[in-house]
């Protein structure tokens, strides 16, 4: 049962210009660059039908041009019990509208709909519980300065992860271009 999202690939001189984030938080475990991508949608452990019929449905996508992503800073998922580093990513029209096609398709694949708000970002680390709320603090406070990052993307790719483990790394599964 393979583990799948869609998301849009970062570019290399784009993963390159984040591993200036890397290191410097105890209990980070650091995403590698060449893993890293915008989720558009999670679609979790599914049976091989499910997954056929979600290619299936994403080839139906209505032909778009590439759109510019930005990433504009750090953030972290979880408040108090920190769980990921991550590159925020500005949401933009274009964006939103992708994921929010993406969700159409997957939903009508026979996927459940997703439950979490759409929270466009590069995820650099997840964090082990060993990472503190005050040790991610003192590591934002303390990272160098976040000059926003642009790429143009061109494609949705269907990525694979480890059988219910998540994690790189992951492998392209399929790819949609744009026109």
């Amino acid at each position: 049962m393979p583990r799948l999202f869609t998301g849009l690939a970062v570019p290399p001189e784009v993963a390159d210009a984040l591993r200036a984030f890397r290191g410097g938080l105890p209990g980070a475990r650091w995403i590698e660059p060449g893993d890293y991508h915008v989720t558009l949608r999670f679609l979790g452990d599914v049976e091989i039908p499910v997954a056929e019929d979600v290619l299936e449905a994403l080839a139906e996508m209505r032909p778009r041009t590439a759109l510019t992503v930005m990433l504009d800073g750090l953030g972290i998922f979880g408040g108090d019990r920190p769980r990921a580093l991550y590159a925020s990513v500005a949401p933009s029209p274009a964006l939103i509208d992708l994921q929010a096609e993406q969700e159409r398709l997957v939903r009508r694949a026979g996927v459940e709909p997703e439950r979490r708000k759409f929270t466009p970002h590069v995820t650099l680390a997840r964090l082990k519980r060993d990472a503190s709320p005050e040790a991610v603090a003192m590591y934002l406070s303390q990272a160098p300065a976040f000059a926003p990052l642009t790429f143009t993307a061109d494609r949705v790719t269907v990525f694979s992860a480890k059988d219910s483990t998540g994690g790189g790394p992951y492998l392209a599964e399929a790819e949609f271009p744009f026109v």
